[in-house]
């Protein structure tokens, strides 16, 4: 009966109505845990930097601001506080990096909610500058967008709650329930690879996690940095297990053809790797969840096409 309590106030944590009163400060509403402002690098703007090539660089400068698109549901990586608007997360923290040495004031984004299934549209169409958003990069999706990095490698992994002992790897499957997002590729792979699992799919990854909480599954699958982010949320209810076991490079997104654009945030990135940036940023968002940095994966500079 106590797990049982736990885990229903953890779950309290990822409704989002709990969480605009803990944001208002209402006695007894859980706390936010998530990245803290304070915490967090502070990047240095490049004011004397110009890219003329770039037709999105010298668009963003005209108007005076850089616009992002990114995610707002993915905990640690891309999240929208209901509250205020602001958003947190490390893909957020690359975003500012960017801006920072594209010569834009970090705190001057305009961040863009754009769904998955948009992201090429909102590239193509110039709704957005450039896209930071756990977004893999792979030669499909080359054909119709440019990728700069990439700045993290995920893998697609496992979520189970603290008390679980018998999962270990998707080797351990056969039997259990097992959730993702229906269509999704992580789900696919379950079902193709370990076909004894007995799969679950929902539209969101969120009610994944409800599920698991309150024991109605055993295991959540998505990419490693998600999962994390859901772990980092309620450390004493949830963990990732498991090594990795798929490669997902994260890439930054830009209008295909900007290759000015493409090579001058692949040497962002290069420099923010370098100078600690990247390290302190991952440690105050992804880093909350107990695992470690791992080493930024090599830049592929592929020539232009």
């Amino acid at each position: 009966m106590h797990r049982t309590r736990r885990a229903l106030a953890a779950l309290a944590l990822f409704v989002s109505a709990v969480t605009t009163l803990a944001a208002c400060g209402k006695e007894g509403s859980p706390p936010v845990k998530g990245p803290q402002p304070d915490q967090l690098p502070v990047y240095q703007v490049q004011s004397a930097f110009r890219l003329p090539d770039s037709p999105t660089w010298r668009k963003a400068k005209e108007r005076g601001r850089l616009i992002v698109g990114a995610k707002e549901d993915q905990p640690y990586m891309g999240e929208k506080d209901p509250a205020t608007g602001r958003y947190s997360g490390f893909d957020i923290e690359i975003a500012k990096m960017m801006s920072a040495s594209l010569g834009f004031d970090p705190a001057s984004i305009e961040f863009r909610t754009i769904a998955s299934a948009n992201r090429e549209t909102a590239l193509q169409n110039g709704q957005i500058d450039y896209y930071v958003g756990t977004y893999t990069i792979n030669d499909n999706r080359k054909k119709l967008v440019g990728f700069a990095g990439p700045y993290y490698m995920a893998g697609q992994s496992l979520l189970v709650r603290t008390d679980e002992h018998d999962i270990d790897g998707p080797q351990d499957l056969d039997g259990k329930r097992v959730c993702s997002a229906a269509g999704s590729t992580p789900y696919q792979r379950i079902e193709k690879d370990y076909p004894k699992a007995d799969l679950v799919a929902y539209d969101s990854y969120s009610v994944c996690v409800d599920n698991l909480l309150t024991y109605q599954v055993d295991a959540v699958t998505t990419d490693d940095t998600i999962l994390m982010g859901y772990a980092a949320k309620v450390p004493d209810e949830l963990k990732v297990v498991g090594k990795p076991f798929s490669r997902e490079p994260y890439g930054i997104g830009v209008p295909r053809g900007d290759n000015a654009l493409r090579f001058a945030l692949d040497d962002a990135l290069a420099l923010h790797e370098k100078n600690g940036d990247w390290k302190k940023a991952y440690d105050a968002t992804l880093g909350l969840s107990g695992v470690p940095a791992p080493q930024p994966p090599a830049i592929d500079r592929y020539p232009a096409g």
